[in-house]
């Protein structure tokens, strides 16, 4: 798969660590005297998801505020180190960079300290950020709204965001904040933990069936794709025809710093590139799973990621390429669309696939269903049910979706999905192609000479 570009947006900040020992009580105060044994600044919030994606292998650009200070400026020191893109940051001089200071002793955090402003940004700021925001969109493949209620992400930010990516069919991620998700409205998905899920619906995890309802209110409120929500320990929970809850990953938890963080890198990861939202899932639970593992806010890495038993990154199953709807397309890529029968499946098919595949960033295969096949080729066929060349076509690699459709063309299908290019086999030269007014361009592929599903049949017949 390609290196996804990601844009983040939000609420840029400096997580400060300060590291002791404490061996005694303070005899000013009843409190710990703290030996400082080593201080250092991370990337926080905004900043911090910005850096898991850099670690995961994506490029990377921020988008938010600082102050006219020197930890503004140290902030972006740190940032282009890693090769963030900064230009869509801006410098406000009415507040200061905010700075989180965390006192840690013996890997447990007792106290935090937090310099910031949360006054409301200049009108003027907010309309330069989505300028910005409008003039770079097409650039990337997905964005993420890193909220953590400093002024970047108003409601009115949001939703002027949330339309454009939507507009530009760009997948958008939020990592809410606060107990209106109406300003989230028509995202891809949510992040919320269980605490924020309870604070925006007044339905408390418990059980099952609370999951259930709450997931419900996202989706039916705030219309989002994928509604979802994270349990801590127990993993990721998404709701779509039903309720899947996919396991955490974690050995070990020493500090949940950021964790939220890393669920929202991971699964932004995976679906700019036109990954499942079970593949992405997942892959967020793995990657959360090192994170807090380790102190601080932190990150996983590529190789960390293999040592949980994956050696690729992203594994796609092959039930997973399967897909009801084309709602369960990605929205951000180059979509490339063919159908037909694929009754008995043979090298001029295989070749068929490869050659499309490489017109853009993601084949879908439009599979007419048995009774589909019957009406067209006769009460004989099809010779494979439909479930069986479904996970025959999905089992190639240069396949990546998978959709039957019932009727006797594709016209309805391919107006769903508006493909980027629709491709038919070279005999349609000078004929109409059904659905090409719905697909930007039409292109045509040789056949394989000699190879067809009716010689085949035909030469089993022979030879009985």
């Amino acid at each position: 798969m390609k290196t996804p570009k990601i844009l983040v947006i939000g609420d840029l900040m400096i997580d400060h660590y300060i590291v002791g020992n404490c061996s005694r009580i303070s005899p000013e105060a009843p409190v710990q005297v703290i030996e400082v044994s080593k201080e250092e600044n991370r990337l926080g919030g905004a900043c911090n998801v910005a850096n898991n994606l850099i670690a995961l292998g994506a490029e990377v650009a921020l988008c938010g505020v600082i102050g006219q200070d020197h930890k503004g400026q140290e902030l972006l020191e740190m940032m282009s180190a890693l090769n963030i893109q900064t230009s869509m940051i801006l410098a406000d001089a009415k507040r200061p960079t905010t700075q989180k200071s965390r006192v840690l002793v013996s890997h447990q955090q007792i106290l935090r300290v937090d310099r910031e402003s949360r006054e409301a940004l200049d009108e003027s700021i907010l309309e330069s950020l989505f300028a910005n925001i409008v003039k770079e969109i097409d650039s990337f493949d997905g964005m993420i709204l890193s909220d953590y209620g400093k002024g970047v992400l108003t409601a009115q930010m949001c939703e002027r965001i949330i339309r454009l990516a939507n507009e530009h069919r760009k997948i958008v991620l939020c990592d809410p904040k606060g107990n209106d998700y109406s300003k989230y409205r028509n995202a891809t998905l949510l992040t919320p933990n269980k605490n924020e899920i309870y604070e925006a619906t007044g339905i408390a995890i418990k059980t099952e069936k609370d999951i259930v309802q709450a997931l419900e209110f996202l989706k039916n409120q705030c219309q989002i794709r994928f509604p979802l929500v994270t349990l801590s320990e127990d993993g990721i929970a998404i709701l779509e025809d039903e309720m899947r809850v996919f396991p955490t990953c974690a050995r070990e938890v020493y500090d949940v710093t950021g964790a939220g963080d890393s669920v929202i890198a991971g699964l932004c990861y995976v679906l700019s590139q036109g990954g499942s939202i079970n593949q992405a899932c997942e892959f967020a639970n793995i990657v959360a799973g090192i994170v807090v593992g380790k102190v601080g806010s932190a990150v996983a890495t590529q190789e960390e990621i293999g040592s949980f038993g994956r050696g690729k990154i992203l594994q796609t199953r092959i039930e997973d390429k399967i897909i009801e709807s084309p709602k369960e397309l990605p929205k951000n890529c180059k979509i490339v669309f063919t159908n037909g029968c694929f009754d008995i499946l043979h090298r001029g098919h295989t070749q068929y696939l490869q050659q499309a595949k490489k017109l853009g960033d993601v084949l879908v295969v439009g599979l007419n269903t048995d009774d589909s096949v019957r009406a067209i080729k006769g009460a004989d066929r099809p010779i494979n049910a439909q479930e069986d060349r479904a996970y025959l076509l999905a089992s190639l690699e240069c396949v990546d979706y998978v959709i039957l459709f019932d009727d006797l063309t594709p016209r309805d299908l391919i107006g769903q999905i508006m493909p980027s290019v629709l491709v038919k086999g070279a005999d349609y030269e000078g004929k109409e192609v059904v659905g090409s007014e719905f697909a930007q361009e039409v292109h045509l592929i040789e056949f394989c000479e000699g190879r067809s599903t009716t010689r085949l049949i035909e030469k089993i017949k022979e030879q009985r």
